[in-house]
């Protein structure tokens, strides 16, 4: 594990593999997550530098754990594991590195004077309200440190975990920037379930955009990925957004989905038993890169916009984003290193 700068004691020979100078505390497993292991460690930095993309709101980023139990197949984050020394398959989605000192970590971060409170991201990688979050309370810690320091940030997930903090997400819009936005790109439960099955089902995400609104917040809504051929459709897409309008979304971004490294293998292993009459039309679209082809990316464009301005989501706060991940987005030796994942708003 590429943790280096993090270690805090010699390294444990009886560690996982890519865990063992990590600052491993211990490794959990406990009847309410069945299937899941926590390996708490005490991690010496909170703040991940971005640098070199003047296109991102944000500078930098907060990742309370690796791993996602989320278990979405298409999940961009997962080859990130792999650096960890697990694999980017079932690994990424039941072995979960949670670093748990990470709220006192970070409040000693913004204390410094160096600190110029700009913009941080949190969702950029794996979700901070992923199953975990139920366990361990990371984020009022970091919610309160954040607020505390001036300092603004935004928060991308699926999970309905984040009901819980509303009140204090509330409070912290009164002192800084505060921005909320809900993933939610397929609204048929059972695909849902197939590629998504351990986040909340769509209606419970439904719920939850309601009552964002109701606490008087802002909640835009990132419809990614758009996956070829599964949730393209102009009936699925209309009856999305249709939903997304009646919940009250604010605004909404979407994308086509991309497929990079490691990430395509376990989607297509998935797509070749479930769906093997698509295969070779992917092998098409996506040929041996991680992104649709142009004309997709129009043909898709040319179906979302007409779509979202019926639902009232107009041009001026809805955006129809290509994704492109750079090269240099790879994980780094030094605890402050970017995450390596696609930065979505």
């Amino acid at each position: 594990m590429r943790w280096a700068g993090q270690t805090l004691d010699a390294a444990d020979e009886d560690a996982l593999p890519g865990l063992e100078r990590a600052g491993l505390v211990r490794s959990v497993q406990t009847p309410e997550f069945e299937g899941v292991t926590f390996h708490e460690v005490l991690c010496k930095s909170a703040l991940n530098k971005i640098s070199g993309d003047a296109s991102l709101p944000f500078t930098w980023t907060i990742n309370p754990a690796r791993g996602c139990s989320h278990a979405c197949r298409y999940c961009f984050a997962r080859p990130t594991h792999e650096y960890l020394g697990l694999d980017s398959g079932n690994d990424f989605d039941s072995q979960i590195v949670v670093k748990t000192n990470i709220a006192a970590v970070l409040r000693k971060e913004l204390s410094r004077r160096s600190w110029k409170c700009e913009q941080v991201a949190l969702g950029t990688n794996t979700d901070p309200y992923q199953r975990a979050e139920g366990r361990y309370r990371l984020m009022p810690g970091i919610i309160r440190a954040l607020t505390e320091s001036g300092t603004p940030f935004s928060i991308l997930t699926k999970g309905t975990l984040l009901r819980r903090d509303l009140p204090l997400l509330t409070l912290a819009a009164r002192e800084v920037d505060v921005r909320i936005s809900i993933s939610l790109a397929i609204h048929d439960p059972d695909l849902q379930k197939q590629l998504e099955p351990g986040t909340p089902s769509p209606r419970a995400r439904l719920d939850l955009i309601r009552s964002i609104r109701e606490a008087g917040l802002p909640c835009a809504v990132l419809v990614a990925p758009v996956i070829p051929f599964l949730t393209d459709g102009a009936k699925q897409l209309d009856g999305l957004f249709g939903a997304l309008a009646e919940a009250g979304a604010t605004s909404v971004t979407a994308m086509p989905m991309h497929l990079r490294s490691s990430t395509k293998n376990w989607f297509m292993s998935w797509l070749a038993e479930q769906h093997p009459a698509l295969v070779r039309r992917y092998r098409q679209l996506y040929g041996r890169g991680a992104y649709v082809t142009p004309e997709y990316k129009t043909w898709l464009r040319e179906r979302i916009v007409p779509l979202l301005a019926t639902h009232g989501f107009g041009p001026i706060d809805t955006k129809f984003l290509p994704v492109n991940v750079p090269a240099e987005l790879e994980p780094a030796s030094t605890p402050n290193a970017v995450d390596p994942a696609l930065t979505l708003f």
